[in-house]
C-alpha cells in the first residue's frame, strides 16, 4: 500500500483563483507617471489656469502691461512727488505759455517731455501733464474697477436666483433682464447721468470730485449686470440638477446656502472671464461720458477729461501731443485688458489641452 503525500505539502500549494497577482499598493504611487497623474488630479482651475498664462507670451506681456498701468496710478502722488509737480497747479507765465502767436500754447521747452515736465505741459493752464496722467489713471480705473464690480455682484447673485429657483422667480428677472438689454446703453447713461448728479449732489457722495465718480460707478454697474446675469443663468439651469447640489439638499442645507456655498462658486470661473472683458468697456465708458461732458469735469483728472480738454479748446491742432498721451494710455490699457480677458477665458476653458 502507498503511503499518502505529507500533509504539509499540500498546505503549500496557493490556490489558483484565475486572476493575476496584484502589484504592490505603492506601485502607481512611486512612478513618475503616477505621481503626475496624481498632481493633474490635484491640481486646482485656477492653478491651471495661471500655467497655460505663464507659457502665453501674449498673455504673459499683457498682464504685466496691466500690473504696470495699475501700479502707476496707485503710486500717482509718489510719482508725482518725485516729478517736483502735481496735477493741479498752473502755470501761465510768459516763460511757459506762449503770448503773442497762439496764446496759451506752451512753448517748444514745455511742450514735450523734459526734465523739469516728465510729459510737458498742458496748454491753456500749463499744469504738468505727467501728474495729470496718473492721477488721471487713478480715477479712471478707480470707476472702471468699482462699477465692475457692482455690475458683477448683481449679475452673478440675479442670474444665479434666476436659474436656481425658476418659476415666477426666473420669469421675472429674466423680464427685467430683457428690459436692461433692450435700452440704447450710451443714450440711457448719456440721459440719467445728469439727473443722478443732481440727486446725489446734497449726499456725502455729492462731495467735490466724489460727485462725477460716484455717479458714473453707479450708473455704469446698474446697467452692465444684465448680460452677465443671462450667462449665470444659463450655467445654473444645468448646474442645480448635479449630484453634490442634491447632496447639500439631502442634508438638510437650504436654499441660500446651497446658492452661495455649492452653485455661486461653480460658475466664478464665468465671472472671472466676464469682469475681466467688462473692466475695459468700463474704461472706454467713462473716456467716452468724461469726453462728452457728462462725466468727471475740469479740475479732477481722468483720461477721458484730458481729451475732452484737447478737443474742447481745439488744443488738438496746434499741440497733438497733448492728445497723443491720454489717447495712447487709453489705448494700451484697453488693449492690454482685452488681451488678458482673452487669456483668462481660454485658459479656464475645460476644453483647452491640458499639455
Amino acid at each position: 500500500m502507498k503511503r499518502a503525500e505529507p500533509l504539509t505539502q499540500i498546505q503549500s500549494v496557493e490556490p489558483n483563483t484565475g486572476s493575476p497577482p496584484l502589484p504592490p499598493a505603492t506601485t502607481l504611487a512611486t512612478t513618475p507617471e503616477g505621481t503626475a497623474a496624481a498632481t493633474a488630479e490635484a491640481r486646482s482651475l485656477l492653478a491651471t489656469a495661471w500655467m497655460r498664462i505663464r507659457r502665453s507670451k501674449i498673455a504673459l506681456t499683457s498682464l504685466c502691461v496691466v500690473v504696470a498701468i495699475m501700479l502707476f496710478a496707485v503710486l500717482a502722488p509718489v510719482l508725482s512727488a518725485m516729478s517736483g509737480n502735481d496735477p493741479f497747479t498752473s502755470n501761465t507765465s510768459p516763460e511757459v505759455l506762449d503770448d503773442f502767436q497762439t496764446p496759451g500754447l506752451p512753448l517748444p521747452g514745455y511742450m514735450y517731455p523734459s526734465a523739469q515736465h516728465w510729459l510737458g505741459v498742458e496748454p491753456g493752464l500749463g499744469r504738468d501733464l505727467f501728474a495729470r496722467l496718473a492721477y488721471g489713471g487713478q480715477v479712471s480705473l478707480t470707476i472702471a474697477l468699482l462699477s465692475t464690480a457692482v455690475s458683477v455682484v448683481l449679475g452673478t447673485v440675479l442670474g444665479a436666483a434666476a436659474g436656481y429657483f425658476g418659476g415666477k422667480t426666473d420669469a421675472i428677472i429674466s423680464r427685467i433682464m430683457d428690459l436692461f438689454l433692450a435700452f440704447p446703453h450710451l443714450l440711457l447713461v448719456l440721459s440719467l447721468t445728469p439727473i443722478l448728479q443732481s440727486r446725489l449732489r446734497d449726499t456725502p457722495l455729492g462731495e467735490g470730485s466724489f460727485l462725477p465718480m460716484a455717479s458714473l460707478v453707479i450708473i455704469l454697474g446698474f446697467f452692465g449686470w444684465a448680460y452677465l446675469a443671462r450667462i449665470v443663468r444659463g450655467q445654473v439651469l444645468s448646474l442645480r440638477e448635479r449630484e453634490f447640489v442634491e447632496a447639500a439638499r439631502s442634508f438638510g442645507a437650504s436654499h441660500l446656502s446651497v446658492l452661495f456655498k455649492q452653485i455661486i462658486p461653480n460658475v466664478m470661473g464665468v465671472v472671472l472671464v466676464y469682469a475681466t472683458m467688462l473692466i475695459p468697456t468700463n474704461i472706454s465708458a467713462e473716456a467716452a461720458l468724461s469726453f462728452l461732458g457728462v462725466g468727471v469735469k475740469d479740475p479732477t483728472p481722468s483720461w477721458g477729461q484730458m481729451l475732452n480738454a484737447a478737443q474742447s479748446g481745439n488744443w488738438y491742432l496746434s499741440d497733438p501731443w497733448f492728445l497723443a498721451v491720454p489717447g495712447v494710455m487709453l489705448i494700451v490699457t484697453v488693449l492690454a485688458f482685452n488681451l488678458l480677458g482673452d487669456a483668462v477665458r481660454d485658459a479656464l476653458d475645460p476644453k483647452a489641452s491640458r499639455h
